[in-house]
């Protein structure tokens, strides 16, 4: 599928991650992760979550648990390792957003801004 891990991709995923501890054993790693990036990817809620990928919650459940446990930065660390272009495909922090994107409104601010407080002034009868 589009949003699933290639073979190469896994190989290089599959010794990152935590060995089986206590508790049942975890269901197949490799589609858990699947739905997992495949909603990162898309931005779709968890209740969209393709059936293909297992139960949602179980799915979120382990993005949460892994996160929590601090996983998922072992993992980019252990990724970044292994790429010299790590910087480019990790770090986003560079790249620029419209002012609309902070909550800017648009028009004339100044003036909206002197007709309320024009308005907003008490105006007193003697």
């Amino acid at each position: 599928m589009r949003f699933d891990l290639s073979d190469e991709e896994w190989a290089v995923i599959e010794p990152l991650l935590p060995k089986g501890g206590r508790g049942p054993k975890r269901v197949d790693d490799r589609r858990v992760l699947n739905g997992i990036f495949y909603i990162l990817r898309t931005g779709a809620p968890w209740r969209d979550l393709p059936e293909r990928y297992g139960p949602r919650t179980t799915v979120y459940n382990r993005y949460a648990r892994w996160a929590r446990r601090g996983i998922w930065k072992a993992i980019f660390d252990g990724l970044a390792e292994h790429s010299g272009d790590s910087l480019f495909f990790i770090d986003s922090s560079i790249v620029k957003a419209h002012r609309a994107a902070a909550g800017a409104k648009g028009g004339n601010w100044c003036r909206i801004s002197a007709a309320h407080a024009a308005a907003a002034q008490a105006r007193f009868t003697p």
